[in-house]
């Protein structure tokens, strides 16, 4: 039997991806328009304390496409508050103008597949920021969810744990070459969602979120082991910008 690899996991993680009914949006009245407005501004100000205190962190980006129009990302110690704050949205103003497009639950994983013997890699400062990561407000925001294939011969849960590992060790090359380009969130989800990861990448300049995706399809462990599901690109959406996204 195949050895498992263990996994150092952070916070837990929230993608609420959701389409906005314009129409009905055009159809409130002013004052509505307004409250709603207001409250989202209200909330996203203080998930900005909660990230400044490192208790969490999050991120609001506007979608491009058909698939929906606004992501929260939300980043936070327990599943409990999460399911909180995704109530509180539920309940908002704002949300009444909403309809859900999407949503995924996971946690901050890392692998340790690159652990050397006798070393304890949580200890590791930066492996500790990692897990709890303060999630940047980059330009731009690709969100996919992802699977190990398990057909046949490619199995990648019937490989030899060494064999994983160099494939990862490989893998992680290309990711690096994008250093300060890209920046890179892996979460876990095996018991929590339909797939068993999500990848979330920021980037300054949208162009190399295409490029690390083509780039690391060539990478084995993408190439023959690898299945994705649908992807979100979008564009940050500061507090102060909301009232004229949001205007009619």
């Amino acid at each position: 039997m195949p050895e498992a690899v263990e996994t150092m996991d952070g916070w837990y993680c929230l993608h609420d991806l959701r389409t906005i009914d314009w129409t009905k949006w055009k159809q409130a009245t002013e004052k509505d328009r307004e409250q709603a407005v207001t409250e989202l501004q209200e909330m996203l100000t203080s998930w900005e304390v909660v990230a400044e205190a490192r208790e969490g962190s999050h991120a609001f980006y506007s979608i491009m496409g058909q698939k929906a129009d606004i992501l929260l990302m939300i980043l936070r110690p327990t599943m409990q508050e999460l399911g909180e704050i995704e109530l509180k949205f539920n309940k908002s103003k704002f949300a009444e103008f909403t309809k859900p497009s999407y949503s995924y639950v996971s946690v901050v994983e890392l692998s340790k597949y690159m652990t050397k013997e006798g070393e304890n890699p949580e200890e590791n400062p930066g492996v500790r920021a990692r897990l709890k990561p303060k999630l940047p407000d980059w330009e731009h925001i690709c969100f996919y969810p992802m699977d190990k294939r398990r057909e046949g011969n490619d199995n990648w849960y019937m490989l030899p744990f060494d064999e994983r590992r160099q494939l990862m060790y490989e893998h992680s090359f290309t990711g690096r070459k994008y250093a300060g380009q890209v920046k890179q969130i892996i979460t876990g989800s095996m018991g929590f969602d339909d797939w068993e990861w999500s990848v979330t990448l920021f980037a300054k300049d949208v162009l190399q979120l295409k490029k690390i995706v083509y780039e690391m399809r060539f990478d084995v462990v993408s190439a023959r082991y690898g299945e994705f599901g649908p992807f979100y690109v979008g564009t940050v959406l500061p507090i102060d910008k909301i009232p004229t996204y949001m205007e009619v």
